[in-house]
């Protein structure tokens, strides 16, 4: 008996109504990328582990996928290792893993072709990347990210554009958000604050993790981790304060005192607010001390956006890295990037039922084929049409046209052209509207301004 085909579990396949869609959040993003001026790169599924591992943290590195090195990758393996640990066996086995994110690739190849780009260096990228996650709602083993980055500038003038792009995107897709803000300077106020100045990364890592397991789980992790009591208590009180987003900032610029980083932290959002104020946005923005972002090459601002209406993790989210590319020999490089969740952001244009009807992004006109005759008195006006913009194919066969109008209706093409023989001797169409079933004779040229009002709707 055959084996039944699958796929491994947290990945999909995309039929083509669900990639017309994915595309329309694709374009949406891309066209919003472009306008401020950031420009496409690609790099490869698979990166060598030297440039994956310790950029992602303790847990992110126990979910890079690793590739087994290609051949007998057991050739001159030496069987006494097999009681040695995992981490002594894996570089004899393997030495490539499928990208975790698009960022650190993105430092690795700003560094290699250092000599190439102009700094400050925007760059945009949309493709796939793994993760060796539980499957989930909302959580997915292979998926689409599409990142904005710019390195070589330390202005804070960046990640208000950030916001900005937010911004426009969420507002082109319909999609009500939050948008929330942090700096891990102000994370690492805090930690000096509570009397745990040395638990930044556990702190960071601990509090990432509210939205998954609650207060309660969280505070069991910090004691877990060795961070007193007291300590704990204190960081509830900095973490869930009262007050809107200056009134915060006042109380925590006084808690902060002598703490340089702090304080720069306070500068650094302060500047940051006063920009989004300038800039009119309808989005809505928030300062939000509890966010941390796990990663740990986070520096500054952080972001994370949220659907207002929706049940779901965040659905784009980013940050400062003020050093990331001198982990491959270029120190002192500042960057500051955003990624949106394509595959999370589907979910929510599902749920709240935003896809427009993208007609024009599938067949628009279907000409039906009645035979040889008909078929070379139709291609002229099919490639017409096509010249005109618009989607159009003709059925290969003259097969019966219960059977066609079943291929329109099954492809949701929204008219057939029937030109039979009396249709060519009079010089007209009939058009058959498959949405509303009328069907009527026309002149040629008036199936343009038909089309065209259609995608006007």
């Amino acid at each position: 008996m055959a084996q039944k085909p699958s796929i491994p579990k947290g990945t999909r396949d995309f039929g083509p109504e669900v990639m017309v869609k994915r595309n329309y959040i694709f374009d949406t993003i891309r066209s919003v990328f472009q306008r401020y001026g950031y420009q496409p790169i690609e790099t490869p599924a698979m990166e060598q582990l030297s440039t994956l591992l310790g950029k992602y943290g303790e847990e992110g590195d126990k979910l890079l996928f690793r590739i087994l090195n290609s051949g007998d990758f057991l050739s001159g393996f030496d069987s006494t290792n097999m009681q040695a640990d995992t981490s002594t066996l894996l570089p004899l086995i393997t030495e490539k893993g499928l990208r975790y994110d698009l960022t650190v690739p993105f430092a690795r190849f700003v560094v290699q072709y250092r000599n190439d780009i102009v700094f400050p260096f925007k760059r945009y990228q949309i493709q796939p990347v793994w993760r060796a996650d539980r499957p989930q709602k909302g959580r997915y083993r292979e998926f689409y990210q599409c990142d904005a980055d710019v390195v070589g500038s330390d202005a804070l003038l960046n990640e208000a554009e950030l916001v900005q792009m937010v911004n426009d995107v969420f507002g082109k897709l319909g999609i009500e958000v939050v948008v929330k803000i942090n700096n891990r300077k102000l994370l690492a106020g805090i930690a000096d604050y509570i009397g745990s100045p040395e638990s930044i990364t556990d702190i960071t890592v601990a509090i990432d993790k509210l939205d998954k397991i609650g207060k309660d789980q969280v505070n069991q992790e910090l004691r877990d981790k060795g961070i007193a009591e007291d300590a704990i208590q204190k960081l509830q009180t900095v973490l869930f304060m009262q007050g809107n987003d200056r009134e915060k900032i006042h109380q925590l610029s006084s808690l902060f005192k002598l703490n340089t980083t702090g304080l720069k932290g306070i500068e650094e959002i302060t500047t940051l607010f006063d920009y989004l104020d300038q800039l009119a946005l309808e989005v809505r923005y928030e300062l939000d001390l509890t966010l941390a972002r796990g990663l740990n090459y986070y520096t500054g601002a952080i972001f994370e956006v949220k659907a207002a209406n929706v049940q779901m993790g965040s659905i784009c989210g980013g940050g400062r890295y003020d050093d990331l590319t001198g982990i491959f020999g270029m120190p002192g490089v500042s960057g500051v990037g955003i990624s949106f969740g394509a595959d999370r952001i589907f979910d929510v244009l599902t749920e709240l039922n935003l896809f427009p009807e993208n007609s024009n992004l599938s067949t628009e006109v279907l000409f039906a084929n009645f035979g040889k005759n008909e078929e070379k008195y139709c291609l002229p006006l099919l490639s017409a049409l096509r010249k005109a913009g618009f989607n159009a194919e003709i059925f290969p066969e003259p097969e019966k046209m219960k059977k066609q109008m079943k291929y329109a209706d099954q492809k949701k093409i929204p008219f057939v052209v029937l030109i039979g023989e009396s249709e060519m001797n009079e010089g007209k169409i009939n058009l058959k509207n498959m949405i509303t079933g009328d069907q009527s004779m026309v002149e040629f040229e008036k199936l343009f301004d038909i089309l065209q009002e259609k995608r006007a709707r």
